[in-house]
């Protein structure tokens, strides 16, 4: 099936979004911002999104979706779940770079409504791997996930601040 003009448009309103949020941050970016970056009028991105606030939020389920996709579209043995997961992720920032951003953004807003989305993205992440963990016979498997999302979270903040320096490198 093809998508009407109507729902690309929206598309590419999100795909802009999550770069010039990834860019300039929640509070420094305007629609007007996003709008440019898209080639369309602002009142445009208020037909799709009726707030910024909206939009964020949008770009950033996004963003969790995809790192969930990624996840999904695992396979391998149990013995080698975590490192494989774990190569997902990195060629999926390598992919998505701005869905790292995003994420440390989220982290770091205040107000409730994109607080409660960047919660609900974690906990679907954590939750989703805490099952596939146990499926796969992990051993201590909370602390597993527990380290496991830390190591990402340690990631994204890498890749925000530009300091490949903060991940230590395996042998």
């Amino acid at each position: 099936m093809v998508r009407s003009s109507k729902e690309n448009r929206k598309e590419e309103i999100l795909e802009a979004g999550l770069e010039v949020f990834a860019k300039r941050g929640y509070h420094n970016t305007t629609t007007a911002h996003v709008a440019e970056k898209a080639g369309i009028s602002q009142p445009y991105v208020f037909r799709f999104f009726k707030t910024k606030e909206k939009l964020f939020i949008a770009a950033l389920d996004r963003a969790f979706e995809r790192i969930l996709l990624a996840f999904k579209n695992v396979h391998s043995s149990p013995e080698q779940l975590v490192d494989k997961m774990i190569e997902a992720y990195e060629e999926l920032s390598e992919l998505h770079p701005n869905e790292m951003a995003l994420q440390v953004i989220g982290i770091s807003v205040t107000e409730e409504a994109i607080r409660n989305a960047t919660k609900k993205g974690l906990s679907n992440i954590q939750n989703y791997t805490l099952e596939r963990f146990k499926d796969a016979g992990i051993e201590n498997v909370e602390s597993e996930v527990t380290t496991f999302l830390a190591r990402g979270i340690l990631c994204n903040i890498s890749y925000f601040l530009d300091f490949p320096e903060l991940i230590a490198k395996s042998k």
